[in-house]
């Protein structure tokens, strides 16, 4: 039953990306086959790749591309050097970016009905963006292949990757790749480099107080980092801690110990 709404899910986004797009216009662009995913629309998709990475293609024809061109696209996104498998990474780190960005993370397909509702109405009562209803998955999607737009287009593009992300991936490969893209301020893209640069570690050597500092930044890593205010820094830290507290990962007397445990930098 779950995975028949799920692909009911699916099928409504599509449509609405078709519609979205133009419908019956954007027809006319497309091979006639029987299957959007097969062997002659790959080849020709691929003949269209520069054009529509550069979104110079029709939106829809983007689409398709780029839920086609998924696999291949992470594969090479993802070749760094400071790539940290999830094995590597500590639980705590795992737990501290699940707590503060996406709790529902194993929870939701990719998209968090609840989570978005549930921000709308804070947002609603503040009179501003206080609180988003990104999931970890659209998030991942967004640094990998989108712009930072606030179109209808790209929210309906990133909803059918984030689906289409959960679908090819278990959700610990979503979260690996998550942390090895996510930008932590300074300069530093995924866990290994911050890592390293804050505080001269690799990620498996990296105790809960840093752990909670780390997962704070993202959240705006160009104000937050520890470099450029160190006081932020630890604001967020205490807001990770909370949330890993409200959501059972810790006791609050070891969410108060790390919060006073000394941060020493790398620098």
């Amino acid at each position: 039953m779950r995975k028949g709404r799920f692909f009911l899910f699916l099928l409504i986004l599509f449509l609405a990306s078709f519609w979205w797009a133009g419908g019956a216009n954007v027809v006319s662009v497309l091979p006639p086959t029987k299957g959007l995913v097969s062997e002659q629309v790959s080849q020709q998709v691929s003949q269209m790749k520069d054009a529509a990475i550069t979104a110079d293609a029709p939106g829809l024809w983007r689409r398709l591309y780029r839920l086609a061109a998924l696999k291949s696209a992470v594969r090479d996104k993802l070749d760094t050097t400071n790539y940290v498998p999830l094995n590597q990474i500590p639980l705590t780190m795992q737990q501290a970016i699940i707590a503060v960005e996406d709790n529902r993370f194993y929870q939701h397909v990719g998209l968090d009905v609840e989570g978005i509702l549930r921000a709308m109405l804070v947002n609603m009562q503040a009179g501003a963006i206080a609180e988003g209803g990104s999931t970890i998955t659209q998030q991942l999607v967004k640094n990998l292949f989108l712009s930072h737009e606030q179109t209808m287009g790209r929210k309906l593009e990133e909803a059918l990757l984030s689906l289409d992300m959960e679908l090819r991936y278990s959700k610990d490969e979503i979260l690996e790749m998550y942390l090895n893209t996510i930008y932590f301020g300074s300069g530093n893209y995924g866990l290994g480099q911050a890592s390293q640069e804050y505080f001269g570690k690799k990620p498996a050597e990296l105790n809960l107080a840093e752990c909670s500092m780390l997962a704070g930044l993202p959240n705006a890593p160009s104000l937050n980092s520890p470099y450029v205010n160190f006081a932020a820094a630890k604001r967020r830290q205490a807001i990770v801690l909370g949330a890993m507290v409200k959501h059972n990962y810790l006791g609050p007397d070891t969410a108060q110990e790390a919060k006073l445990q000394p941060i020493v930098l790398a620098k």
